[in-house]
């Protein structure tokens, strides 16, 4: 499977095209294995720009990783003013996130990629996907909380391993895992 690189627009900012091509290329063939001048050359930037913006490379990771997390955290917004119960809002998360697994990310979890290429647990990589997973696993509580879930810190663990799954099965398995994962998310939360 391949995953299609978006292609930046050009009228867009010089930063906002190194990151959008910067993320495609981190997401479709691993943060390692894309070097700058890749990045540099399909984004239609110039070293010096990438410097302007960038210090480094590892300063591109970061920003990719935040874009993922303001994503993410943009979908929970939306789904909150959308309105509706808590148990509906529920509902619309594990719809959400059976969705993004099939729709955005086809290729994994984002994050999980990055921390098997940056195994130090101290460095900054690895520091903004931690932020990311306790903001994750603590919102899930909390919507788990407000829709009367029964130990809903455990539960949205239980659920947070089970979209970190269902991201890797339907890299490996295809569309049919999620699926399994609307079914067993639904059963874990008590929606049946």
């Amino acid at each position: 499977m391949t995953v299609a690189t978006p292609i930046p627009s050009e009228s867009s900012s010089p930063r906002d095209r190194l990151l959008e091509t910067a993320a495609g290329l981190f997401y479709a063939e691993g943060i390692k294995g894309v070097g700058v001048d890749r990045i540099l050359s399909e984004a239609g930037t110039t070293r010096a720009t990438m410097y302007r913006h960038f210090p480094g490379k590892e300063a591109l990771v970061a920003a990719y990783l935040e874009r993922e997390d303001a994503i993410i955290r943009g979908y929970f917004a939306a789904a909150a003013e959308a309105g509706g119960s808590p148990t509906e809002l529920v509902a619309a998360v594990i719809e959400g996130i059976a969705e993004d697994a099939t729709r955005y990310h086809r290729r994994g979890c984002p994050f999980i990629n990055a921390a098997a290429e940056y195994p130090d647990a101290d460095g900054e990589i690895r520091q903004i996907i931690e932020r990311h997973r306790t903001w994750f696993r603590s919102t899930l509580a909390a919507v788990l909380d407000a829709a009367s879930v029964a130990d809903a810190e455990r539960v949205a663990a239980s659920l947070v391993l089970l979209r970190d799954a269902a991201l890797v099965g339907v890299y490996l398995d295809g569309d049919t895992v999620s699926a399994d994962f609307r079914r067993t998310a639904r059963s874990v939360v008590g929606l049946g």
